[in-house]
């Protein structure tokens, strides 16, 4: 998800931030952890019942680890890529810190595409012999917007071009 933010107060930046789309809510991974939850215990109990002294313990621990795979999955869901276009730099930053992990003047950022143009595997941003892979996590028809959107906003800067593309 391409989420185009307004400029701070008194600056011109364009700031982009990228989120992956989550499938579920929050509400929508408990009520699928109870959908689960509620056949193993039945099962559980039913063993215990038929003699099986350790089917509650056992489904004590497959619910936990469940539980943590679908902590896991949803805390997946709140990482970010944020990119501040402005006339004098192209900055990406990621959680969970939010410190740059690039940054050049627009003037001599490349873009490098992986794949297809409009549906890209992979956008490479690049400039001094450094690059850094942003959206890897977004859908490709996602990916060719992010490209095309970077490409006009390093165009627009005052008096800018985008440096020359790799394929």
């Amino acid at each position: 998800m391409i989420v185009e933010l307004p400029p701070s107060e008194g600056g011109a930046e364009c700031q982009l931030v990228l989120r992956p789309r989550r499938i579920l809510t929050q509400r929508q991974f408990f009520v699928l952890f109870v959908l689960i939850a509620v056949p193993v215990s039945l099962v559980a109990g039913f063993s215990f019942a038929v003699g099986n002294a350790f089917a509650p313990w056992f489904a004590v621990l497959d619910l936990a680890i469940v539980a943590m795979a679908l902590r896991w999955v949803w805390r997946s869901g709140d990482r970010y890529e944020r990119i501040l276009v402005d006339a004098r730099r192209l900055e990406v930053r990621r959680s969970p810190d939010d410190t740059p992990v690039f940054e050049a003047h627009p003037c001599w950022v490349r873009f490098g595409v992986r794949g297809d143009a409009e549906a890209p595997q992979r956008i490479l941003v690049g400039s001094a012999g450094r690059e850094v892979e942003i959206g890897s996590f977004l859908p490709p028809d996602e990916r060719g917007q992010l490209l095309r959107r970077l490409r006009g906003l390093v165009a627009q800067a005052p008096g800018l071009r985008p440096a020359a593309e790799s394929q």
